[in-house]
């Protein structure tokens, strides 16, 4: 007890605490937003689909905090990396990463990681959605990788020392369950190879900042049913051979992505953009990876395998004064590349038809701590003979959200 009331010895215990834990990092932000659709019950993926009766809404969007865990070596290099974040709202609680990261310190340029994290493919599905400039994710990336998150393991080389040769180099090699986490368990065997090269901060000049990646998903779903959809020529063809059962449907993607910041008098302009391109197995009505077995009347669904395409582009300045920013993206995402506008017709649905969006806005950087943005989406989709689908949907969305972070 008397070491309680030693100044000495408590200053110890307060620097013998300090030693352990200060690599240890509580973070998080709030995301509240509110937001206005054309018309009630509108389709969006700004944040989900509204509700039958209502045009606008208030909603927290995200509400994450996050543990990280740091352990250095006497150079002061990382050793392991250990991330716990969940995902609380209004609409419940969900874990988001829940991962560790082990380094080997002999060269310092392999890393291994395994747990639940983001899927390594692509730019935009690995830009925290705390320092993305726009509201979401495109479509077609939230439709691909919902969560974008998967579980699984990965080998990554990425050289810790600066003055390394290779130090502007990254690769990444995982492989994945495939479903992410759209479904709580793994429902076959199969697991995706995903696997990104990318080019960190190269210099061209002194105004301008290059970086580029190339990105490889080959993956794909065991086939419960004998009914496998595929497109030939404008239309879905039925194979009902009783060989499919136990066959592996294809998830094959690939994609590459620029990004390219220009200094100049005026600021800051940043160029990025990315294209995918593959084949997607999903069912009739949706081209989202399939978190759990399809089903139709209880007994395992048939599927539709699709070719796809899309890209993304945005245009972003910033003021000499940093806390202005202006943005413009731009994004299509066509879910089935082999048919087209009036092609479509009663024999496809709304998983078919192509879609590009235009949104544009404000961020305005109050504080280290405080953002505000103000965006608008216009979306556009293709006339079709569809029903539901002959004319442009009415769901143009204006939101206003701030962030709040620490």
């Amino acid at each position: 007890m008397d070491n309680l009331t030693d100044t000495t010895q408590y200053n110890k215990g307060l620097f013998s605490l300090y030693e352990k834990f200060n690599r240890l990092r509580f973070s998080g932000y709030i995301q509240p937003q509110y937001q206005v659709i054309e018309s009630k019950g509108a389709p969006s993926f700004n944040g989900g689909n509204f509700p039958e009766a209502v045009n606008n809404r208030f909603m927290l969007r995200r509400g994450r905090l996050r543990l990280d865990y740091t352990h250095v070596n006497e150079e002061g290099l990382p050793t392991v990396f250990f991330v716990y974040q969940f995902d609380g709202t209004e609409r419940g609680f969900f874990t988001r990463d829940f991962f560790g990261r082990i380094f080997e310190n002999k060269w310092s340029v392999i890393n291994l990681t395994a747990g639940i994290f983001p899927r390594p493919f692509g730019y935009e599905i690995n830009l925290g959605s705390s320092d993305r400039e726009s509201p979401e994710r495109g479509r077609m990336s939230q439709l691909l990788m919902r969560t974008e998150r998967d579980l699984g393991a990965m080998i990554s080389f990425n050289p810790q020392r600066s003055e390394h040769s290779l130090s502007f180099l990254k690769i990444d090699l995982g492989f994945f369950n495939g479903q992410g986490l759209s479904g709580t368990t793994d429902f076959d065997s199969y697991k995706d190879l995903i696997s990104r090269v990318s080019v960190k901060q190269l210099p061209i000049s002194s105004n301008l900042i290059l970086s580029a990646g190339a990105s490889v998903l080959y993956g794909g779903m065991q086939q419960f049913t004998n009914e496998i959809y595929r497109m030939k020529g404008d239309r879905f063809e039925l194979d009902d051979s009783a060989e499919n059962v136990g066959n592996i449907a294809p998830r094959h993607y690939v994609g590459a992505d620029m990004q390219l910041l220009i200094k100049n008098k005026l600021g800051s302009t940043e160029l990025r953009a990315e294209y995918i391109a593959g084949t997607q197995t999903s069912t009739r009505t949706t081209t989202e990876t399939p978190g759990t077995i399809p089903l139709r009347n209880g007994l395992p669904g048939p599927l539709y395998i699709r070719p796809f395409n899309g890209a993304y582009f945005y245009f972003l300045h910033s003021l000499k004064n940093p806390k202005h920013q202006f943005l413009v993206k731009y994004d299509w995402y066509d879910p089935n590349s082999a048919v087209a506008g009036k092609q479509l017709d009663q024999t496809f649905t709304g998983a078919d038809v192509n879609f590009h969006t235009l949104g544009f806005g404000y961020n305005y950087y109050v504080s280290a701590n405080l953002r505000l943005l103000l965006w608008v989406d216009r979306v556009k989709n293709e006339e079709t003979l569809l029903e539901g689908f002959q004319k442009d949907l009415t769901d143009n969305q204006f939101t206003c959200r701030l962030q709040f972070r620490f």
